[in-house]
C-alpha cells in the first residue's frame, strides 16, 4: 500500500506548478529511448496498479515494434572529436557566406538522452500554454455545483489532466529525441545560446538512407547548425519574433472536450498507466477555423520558411563546390524539413502544434534573389528588424521584392563584412 501511494503521489504531482507533469514527461521519453520506466515504478511507461490487481502481461516485442526502445548510446571519444571538428570547418565555410559573424561559443555532441534533457526548458515554454487550456478543459467536465462538493479533489483532477499530458508530450518529446540530428534541426533555437550541438546516433542512422559518405552528411548537418547559431545569436529580436509566432498559432488551438471525455472513459483506475496507450490522448488539440487563427498559422509559417529558407540557401552556397554531393543532400534535407518527419507528425499530433516550413522552397527562392541583386550583405540587413522581413507576397514575386530599393545603410549590420557587391 505505501509502495502504491507513493506511485500515485508520483503522477500526480505537478513539480513547478505549471500544468503539465514535466517529470514524468522527461521519463516516459527517456523511456521511449532505453525501454525503462519511470524511476521507482515497475511497468512501463507509468506502472502502477491498485494493491491486489493483477498486473498486465508484458508486450511481447517481436510482436510490436513500438514496444522496442530506440536505444540511447553514449558518445564516443571519437564521435565527439568528428563533431568538434565538422562544427569549426562549418563556421570558416559560412564567413564568406553571411555577414553575421559566428554564432558558436560552444560545441556540443549529444546524446539522444542529453538532447532531450537540454531542450526540455524550451518546450516547457512552448507547450505550458496548450497544456493549461487542457487541463482547464478538463476540470470544466465536472458541473460547477458538483465542484463545491468536490473540495480538494477538484485539484486532483487537474493533476491527473498535468498527469495525461506529461504522457502526452513524453511520448512526442521521445519521438523527436529518436530523429533530430541537431540542436536546431526543427527550427526553433532549441538549445542553451550560443551552443552548437549535433546527434551522432541520430546522423549515422539518417545518413545510411542517403547513401551518401559519412563525412558529407556529417558536414551538412555541421553547416546548418552553425548556420541557425548565426541567425538567431546576432538578431536579438528573432527568437522572441519565432516563439511569439508559435505562442500565438498555440492560443487560438481548440481544446475538444468531447475527446477527452471520451479518453477519461477508457482509463481504468485499477491499473492506471500500466499501458501506454491510456496515456495517449489523440485528437484533444485541433486548430479553430477562424480570421485569426489563419492568420496566426500564416505568421508561423512564414517565420519558420524564412528561417529554415535563410539556411538553406547559405549552407548550399557555402558548400558549393566543397561537397561532391551537395544537391543531392540540398534536395533531401529540404523535402525532410518541407513534409516532416514521423516524429514530427506525432508531435503534432499529440501537441497540436506543426512545426513544419511548408513554403520553404519559396523561402529559400527569395534569399537567392536578394543576395543576386543586393548581395550579401544587403540580403543579411533584412534581419535588422521585423518589419523589413519579407512577407507572403514577397514569397509570390522574389525578384520584384529584391529589385526595391531601400536605404540599409543604418540597419546595424557591418556593411565591410565581405559580402559580394549588388547586381546592378
Amino acid at each position: 500500500m505505501q509502495q502504491f501511494l507513493s506511485q500515485l503521489q508520483q503522477l500526480f504531482a505537478t513539480p513547478g506548478g505549471g500544468p503539465v507533469n514535466w517529470d514524468l514527461a522527461r521519463q516516459l521519453a527517456q523511456a521511449h529511448l532505453t525501454g525503462g520506466g519511470p524511476a521507482g515504478m515497475s511497468q512501463f511507461p507509468v506502472g502502477f496498479a491498485m494493491p491486489g490487481a493483477p498486473v498486465p502481461a508484458p508486450v511481447d516485442d517481436a510482436d510490436s515494434d513500438a514496444a522496442k526502445p530506440v536505444g540511447d548510446p553514449a558518445v564516443t571519444a571519437v564521435e565527439r572529436a568528428a563533431v568538434i571538428e565538422a562544427l569549426r570547418l562549418a563556421d570558416l565555410w559560412l564567413d564568406p557566406e553571411s555577414s553575421l559573424p559566428s554564432g558558436v561559443r560552444a560545441t556540443s555532441a549529444w546524446s539522444r538522452g542529453e538532447w532531450l534533457n537540454q531542450t526540455l526548458p524550451v518546450w516547457r515554454k512552448l507547450c505550458d500554454p496548450v497544456a493549461a487550456r487542457m487541463v482547464s478543459a478538463m476540470t470544466e467536465l465536472v458541473p460547477e455545483e458538483m465542484r463545491a462538493q468536490m473540495g480538494p479533489m477538484t485539484s486532483m483532477v487537474a493533476s491527473l489532466g498535468g498527469a495525461l499530458l506529461g504522457g502526452q508530450l513524453g511520448t512526442a518529446l521521445g519521438s523527436l529525441a529518436a530523429e533530430v540530428l541537431s540542436a536546431g534541426d526543427i527550427g526553433l533555437p532549441l538549445g542553451p545560446a550560443g551552443t552548437a550541438a549535433m546527434v551522432p546516433a541520430n546522423i549515422a542512422e539518417y545518413g545510411k538512407g542517403l547513401e551518401i559518405p559519412d563525412d558529407q552528411v556529417r558536414l551538412y548537418v555541421a553547416l546548418r547548425e552553425a548556420a541557425h547559431q548565426r541567425l538567431f545569436g546576432h538578431v536579438p529580436w528573432l527568437r522572441g519574433h519565432v516563439f511569439a509566432a508559435v505562442e500565438a498559432y498555440a492560443a487560438g488551438i481548440h481544446v475538444d472536450r468531447d475527446a477527452i471525455e471520451e479518453a477519461m472513459s477508457r482509463i481504468d483506475p485499477s491499473t492506471l498507466g500500466s499501458d501506454p496507450q491510456e496515456l495517449v490522448l489523440e485528437g484533444i488539440f485541433t486548430p479553430e477555423d477562424t480570421p485569426q487563427q489563419r492568420a496566426a498559422l500564416a505568421r508561423l509559417e512564414t517565420a519558420l520558411a524564412l528561417v529554415e529558407g535563410w539556411v538553406c540557401h547559405v549552407v548550399d552556397r557555402a558548400a558549393g563546390d566543397r561537397l561532391p554531393d551537395v544537391v543531392r543532400l540540398s534536395e533531401a534535407f529540404r523535402r525532410r524539413r518541407a513534409a516532416g518527419g514521423p516524429a514530427e507528425q506525432t508531435f503534432a499530433a499529440l501537441v497540436g502544434l506543426e512545426l513544419r516550413p511548408r513554403r520553404l522552397r519559396e523561402a529559400t527562392a527569395l534569399w537567392n534573389a536578394l543576395a543576386e541583386h543586393r548581395g550579401i550583405s544587403g540580403r543579411d540587413a533584412l534581419w535588422g528588424h521585423p518589419d523589413l522581413l519579407p512577407d507572403e507576397e514577397a514569397f509570390a514575386e522574389p525578384d520584384m521584392f529584391a529589385r526595391t530599393q531601400l536605404d540599409l545603410s543604418d540597419l546595424g549590420f557591418n556593411e565591410a563584412t565581405g559580402g559580394e557587391e549588388p547586381k546592378e
